[in-house]
């Protein structure tokens, strides 16, 4: 049957096993600095974010596995004044069991907040209800509606913009995608992305607060894809998402890679990764009677494979927040 049959066999057999207190209690993050994860050109996005805010109606917030974390502190003052709209992307992700927060007690701010959304075929209408009933100020005498789109890095907002341009306007995408930060480095020109109400949306890098509240919110944004993985490591985010999910009684890892039980153990669960999915590496070894090359384990692709796993929904639906 050979060892990868037999893990799955077992898991087959007699389901994951676990029982109260078996998991940690708390994470220990090694007491890591977070001021190094928050990337200069972040710094010119947000800026150049903060001087178009004058020429938007209205304020999409797009967020996915973080809708707390996810939330930038340097935006809310425009917030305050300016109706916004809360959207929850990628639902298929997100766990059924846990409803989505209420963002009014999240520093929302005194300006009009419609419904948290987590489709596209609702956000124009809601949109423009809440604009017609809030007043423009010096944008009142234009017959179009600006809309900037905001939020963390990879959270979907260039995808959410292609999505509502082929809703209302029957066209192809106007924005690059991608499955990394920083696809979207800069403000771009409005994109019109329907015709009655004429309406436009600027797509917005995704940036961060120059300063994270604390490591498990970082961490959190990195385990979401919003932070680059080198800048944090993946061995840490991986053990931070095994115990995260250990936490949460999200045990679909454990049937995902065929394990006998559900570990604590980041690094036993790893190699269980690595032997399933062939992930090797061969490293020179210095014996007495010349150099041998010896085929190992690949930790660090494991741990790259199990966030990439959560990323994609297969070890299950999963709020973070």
């Amino acid at each position: 049957m050979g060892r990868v049959g037999a893990l799955r066999a077992a898991a087959a057999a007699g389901g994951p096993r676990w029982g109260p207190g078996a998991f940690r209690a708390r994470f220990d993050f090694g007491g890591r600095d977070v001021a190094s994860w928050f990337p200069g050109h972040m710094a010119k996005g947000l800026r150049q974010m903060r001087g178009s805010l004058r020429r938007a109606d209205c304020l999409v917030e797009v967020h996915d596995h973080i809708p707390l974390s996810g939330r930038n502190p340097m935006l809310q003052e425009a917030l305050g004044i300016r109706p916004h709209v809360l959207v929850l992307n990628k639902m298929d992700l997100a766990d059924p069991r846990q409803q989505p927060v209420s963002m009014r007690g999240a520093g929302a701010g005194r300006g009009p907040v419609g419904p948290l959304q987590d489709s596209a075929v609702s956000i124009v209408p809601l949109v423009a209800k809440l604009i017609s009933s809030s007043p423009r100020y010096h944008r009142a005498e234009n017959t179009e509606y600006n809309i900037m789109v905001i939020g963390v890095p990879n959270v979907g907002k260039s995808s959410l913009i292609n999505s509502l341009r082929r809703l209302h306007l029957r066209k192809g995408k106007a924005t690059a995608v991608g499955g990394e930060p920083g696809v979207t480095k800069a403000v771009l020109t409005r994109i019109q992305i329907c015709e009655m109400p004429l309406m436009y949306l600027v797509d917005t890098p995704g940036v961060l607060p120059p300063k994270l509240g604390d490591v498990e919110m970082g961490m959190k944004l990195a385990l979401c894809g919003a932070i680059r993985d080198h800048l944090v490591g993946e061995d840490i985010m991986a053990d931070y998402l095994l115990y995260t999910l250990n936490r949460q009684q999200q045990f679909g890892y454990v049937q995902h890679y065929g394990l006998p039980e559900a570990s604590d153990d980041i690094g036993h669960v790893l190699k269980h990764v690595a032997l399933i999915l062939g992930k090797t590496q061969k490293v020179k070894v210095l014996t007495g009677t010349g150099n041998v090359n010896v085929t190992m384990l690949n930790y660090s692709a494991a741990a790259y494979e199990f966030l990439r796993a959560f990323r994609a929904g297969r070890l299950g639906r999963v709020m973070l927040d």
